[in-house]
């Protein structure tokens, strides 16, 4: 079995700036998005997104009714700790999909969390010392 390196390759960074999708689909990109987002105290979306994306993977309805509970008490709701910036209609969705939660109750939500992050943060990131000092000091 190949070990895999514990930094990045000079071509997994290079893969980050072709689309977010590239990036957040490396966990290496990832992590490195996510230490840049907290820096900016910003992460609540990518927290939001990747909660989703577990969300999404859950196949009974116990598990999807308890996980869709808890991401709405944790970014969706007034006042919630992690709140995220969503219009009312796409909160009132979600409130009232909460009774019978499907795969794609937080789809809508999560579709502007990323574009959130597509849009401001991500330029932002590849244009930050983080990602510099990623991408020369890659092997």
């Amino acid at each position: 079995m190949k070990n895999r390196p514990y930094r990045p390759t000079a071509d997994d960074v290079s893969q980050w700036e072709q689309s977010l999708e590239s990036l957040l689909s490396n966990k290496y990109g990832k992590a490195a998005f996510y230490i840049f987002l907290k820096s900016e105290f910003c992460e609540e979306n990518m927290e939001f997104w990747t909660a989703c994306e577990d969300f999404r993977q859950q196949t009974s309805e116990k598990d999807l009714a308890s996980k869709a509970s808890s991401i709405y008490e944790e970014f969706i709701r007034n006042e919630a700790p992690k709140e995220i910036n969503l219009d009312f209609h796409t909160k009132n969705a979600i409130m009232q999909s909460l009774q019978r939660p499907t795969a794609s109750s937080f789809l809508a939500a999560q579709r502007k969390a990323f574009s959130l992050m597509e849009n401001n943060a991500y330029p932002r990131f590849l244009h930050s010392d983080l990602y510099r000092q990623l991408s020369h000091g890659a092997s």
